[in-house]
């Protein structure tokens, strides 16, 4: 029998949704203590919101990356509460996309859980401001090559922001570059492209306004050497040092997600069982493109727990 070699993984921005966390808070401790936590140190009821809303509020990037953060690690507090979690090895990695990244940062002992959701609030407020001062777009473009959409990029100004799995990308930039390059890429032979529901063009330069806030709230926090080293998305290798990390949060704000390699990285190291851990399962469907070899599970809900099984 193979040995289980596993590595926890955590969603990004736009996974939230209205009544998230609500059964965790319910029916274990840990997640109602660290909701309670989080109201606490954020200075208003952010249970409330992923509870019950409004859905406009909660998809707020202001709001919804703190929101996701506290979902997703409160998840995983449940999951060790229930000792389920002892049902698989202790994880050789973490890692997570995008704002997923600050989960890690929670799970991988970098952080407490409350100062990874604490950042993550900061960095919604900072990328909400860079966004209002120069609105952008993204858009996922499906079925195209890189070379091709790199070409397209260079020729309309846009960037490829998130390299998600064999035939998804995410393209970032000013809303008109993003107009000319969706249509390009369409042009070009692209199965399918979607606009995404954001209001900022995420991991480009259009980020550079929040780089000073976010730097400053970096130096500013205790960070520890990781427990379990953080697979990073703009290099998709592990870093484990506060230097590291805060390197790689900062440079992530501007750079692309490299969550294919990540993957593929981990599964070179011997990783062949992945937990999606946080709300949604988009991951789960991009990790499952990218090698199918591997076992997926998802922690996301009070009855995935009770379920839970190897």
């Amino acid at each position: 029998m193979t040995e289980i070699k596993t590595a926890y993984v955590f969603p990004g921005q736009g996974a939230q949704f209205v009544g998230m966390g609500q059964d965790l808070y319910s029916e274990f401790h840990s997640a109602r203590e660290l909701f309670d936590l989080a109201d606490k140190a954020l200075g208003f009821s952010l249970s409330k919101l992923c509870f019950e809303g409004p859905e406009e509020d909660l998809k707020d990037t202001r709001h919804s990356q703190s929101a996701i953060v506290c979902h997703s690690l409160s998840a995983l507090s449940a999951f060790i509460e229930s000792g389920k979690s002892k049902l698989l090895p202790e994880p050789s990695f973490v890692a997570g996309h995008s704002l997923g990244e600050y989960s890690a940062l929670g799970a991988s002992g970098i952080l407490t859980y409350v100062q990874a959701i604490l950042l993550a609030r900061k960095r919604g407020e900072l990328m909400a401001e860079a966004a209002a001062k120069t609105p952008g777009a993204m858009a996922a473009v499906i079925g195209i090559s890189q070379e091709i959409l790199s070409d397209i990029c260079l020729k309309t100004g846009c960037y490829i922001a998130n390299f998600n799995s064999p035939g998804q990308l995410v393209i970032s930039g000013l809303k008109e570059a993003v107009d000319q390059a969706s249509a390009q890429a369409t042009a070009s032979g692209a199965m399918k492209v979607v606009t995404l529901q954001v209001s900022g063009g995420f991991h480009t330069p259009l980020m550079s306004p929040a780089s000073t806030g976010l730097k400053e709230m970096l130096n500013s926090m205790d960070f520890k050497t990781a427990r379990i080293p953080l697979v990073a998305n703009t290099s998709a290798c592990p870093v484990s040092t506060p230097q590291d990390v805060k390197a790689e949060l900062y440079c992530q704000l501007t750079g692309g997600v490299q969550w294919q390699k990540s993957i593929e990285n981990m599964i070179a190291s011997g990783v062949n069982t992945f937990v999606e851990i946080g709300p949604g399962k988009v991951l789960a469907g991009l990790i499952k493109r990218i090698n199918r070899s591997v076992s997926i599970y998802n922690i996301n809900d009070a009855a995935s727990i009770q379920n839970f099984s190897v």
